[in-house]
């Protein structure tokens, strides 16, 4: 079953993947990721060279990007590749991800406190 959709993409008996499903999990993440503008189309098209009608079907969940633009939705954007990694069973790897992320966050959060600590000293401030 895949997170916040309820939806169940492997069928275990005969091995076949549900392709609505599909589509309805992507269409999730590039919402989640980008809205549902006109700003959110342009920037699907410009990332996968995808023509309107392709990339408004991609939002409606009409259909899924065949793979080469799913290669290039999930090198632009981290909603689809966690997306992907999830139905692919690789929710290990998403976990992965985010403590990489975190841990860079962790490490620019550090580094500002640095900076104004060492601004404080510059200044002669001593609290």
């Amino acid at each position: 079953m895949l997170p916040k959709t309820g939806m169940t993409l492997h069928d275990g008996l005969t091995g076949r993947y549900d392709a609505a499903a599909y589509a309805a999990v992507i269409a999730a993440a590039l919402h989640g990721e980008l809205g549902s503008t006109h700003r959110a189309l342009k920037t699907i098209r410009r990332w996968t060279g995808a023509g309107e009608r392709t990339a408004v079907n991609w939002l409606a969940a009409n259909n899924g990007p065949s793979g080469p633009h799913l290669v290039m939705l999930a090198h632009h954007s981290d909603a689809v590749l966690k997306a992907f990694l999830v139905m692919a069973a690789r929710e290990q790897v998403v976990v992965d991800l985010d403590l990489v992320h975190a841990r860079a966050e962790l490490a620019a959060a550090v580094a500002a406190i640095d900076r104004l600590l060492a601004t404080d000293k510059v200044a002669g401030s001593h609290h």
